[in-house]
């Protein structure tokens, strides 16, 4: 969308005619051709029924509210679910600040959420479009105020509390298309100067993309990954007054319970009969893998890794409870040979034709797999590929939903 465009998206009478577009895919090229016959220009036409349907897709991050909000498509891609904004927020106004300064505000997911729990919010964004939507996303809230500029050029002295979401990808997310930048001194502000607005304010809170490398978190800041219903959509660095506990932790967030995992719970020593298969095999959480904080579930949950360097667990007893959140679990039927001819042969006989393939440890492409399997129609399974101990091995599993009571 160009700024032309968007002046004209915000029309009142063309918002009021958005409001009212009941968007399918298969009614895409009617509701286009009525709105050209209706003399709006081709641009325009689109970018309403663009607009109609990212308000579809942005209901799963932003509920209700995204009936009466404007998008682009990699603002919303990159945009904080509703839920995760409302733990930012919470954390954010512990602190007891004046004005919260939400510096990369995007289409104002961060900045709803603080000013929501009360808090009074400055929201900033580089890019004109994605300020503009900003503000009209924001309008009704009134301790928000929205501008364009950069982050780099704010007045830090008039911010008690920051919060920083440095832009992490080529392009203006309009013109051109957008790529995933990796270094940390590309991001837009750079994570040094980032790190450097911790000399001036109170506190501040970064949120970056979960593969960061731990090595650029510096000392005594506080690194938190989270996780949503099972997606790892963050890691969050902490300083200040905003900071809970230095050093790295994992927060699990599921429906209507909450897993908080720090470093502080990693054993000393291995856990004892690592490579001795269970009677389940568990796959932890997203945010605890990349946190590095496996191992601190082996000792409270009666878990053991399947080999050293794997991140799967093994045991024979399945947590309950908000534990149940820090894994997926999947019952082991047997080990099987790992040779395609011979996993065909050992599938079929079980009368298996459906299988969803896993892997870790092991250097194979799962749709490859899966074709040269070229398996009848049969029963599901989930296959896993990994390591016990140090030897290849293939695990014939069937998931365990661990939201329902184990039968005893």
């Amino acid at each position: 969308m160009d700024e032309a465009t968007l002046a004209q998206l915000l029309d009142p009478t063309v918002l009021t005619l958005l409001d009212g577009i009941g968007y399918s895919p298969s009614q895409e090229l009617a509701l286009a051709t009525r709105l050209r016959e209706d003399g709006m220009s081709p641009e325009l036409a689109r970018e309403l029924l663009a607009q109609a349907q990212l308000r579809q897709e942005a209901e799963a991050k932003f509920g209700s509210f995204a009936e009466r909000m404007l998008f682009t498509r990699d603002g919303l891609a990159q945009a904080t679910r509703l839920s995760v904004a409302a733990h930012h927020a919470r954390r954010l106004l512990a602190a007891e600040p004046g004005t919260i300064g939400d510096l990369g505000c995007g289409l104002g997911g961060d900045s709803m959420a603080i000013a929501g729990l009360g808090g009074t919010v400055r929201a900033v964004d580089a890019d004109p479009v994605t300020a503009a939507l900003a503000a009209y996303n924001l309008r009704s809230l009134d301790t928000v105020t929205v501008e364009q500029g950069l982050a780099e050029e704010q007045d830090l002295s008039a911010l008690d509390v920051l919060w920083l979401d440095p832009a992490r990808r080529t392009g203006d997310g309009r013109t051109s298309a957008a790529r995933r930048l990796t270094d940390p001194e590309s991001f837009s502000p750079t994570l040094t100067w980032a790190f450097s607005t911790a000399a001036h304010v109170e506190g501040v809170g970064i949120k970056l993309g979960p593969a960061l490398d731990h090595a650029l978190i510096p000392d005594g800041w506080e690194a938190q990954w989270v996780s949503e219903s099972g997606d790892v959509v963050e890691v969050a660095l902490f300083h200040g007054s905003v900071r809970q506990r230095p050093g790295r932790n994992a927060l699990v967030l599921g429906a209507g319970s909450a897993l908080q995992i720090h470093e502080s719970q990693l054993p000393e020593d291995d856990e004892e009969r690592i490579g001795e298969l269970g009677t389940y095999l568990f796959e932890p959480d997203g945010a605890i893998v990349r946190s590095g904080l496996v191992t601190a579930l082996c000792e409270p949950l009666g878990m053991r890794r399947v080999s050293e360097k794997i991140a799967y667990l093994t045991g024979d007893t399945l947590p309950t409870g908000s534990a149940a959140n820090a894994v997926r679990a999947y019952e082991i039927a047997e080990v099987l040979p790992a040779g395609i001819k011979q996993l065909r042969r050992a599938l079929v006989e079980r009368g298996i034709g459906r299988v969803v393939i896993k892997k870790r440890g092991a250097d194979i492409v799962p749709d490859q797999v899966r074709r040269q399997l070229k398996l009848p129609d049969g029963e599901a399974a989930t296959l896993v590929f990994t390591r016990l101990g140090e030897d290849h091995v293939v695990l014939l599993t069937q998931p365990v939903d661990l939201s329902v009571p184990a039968e005893v």
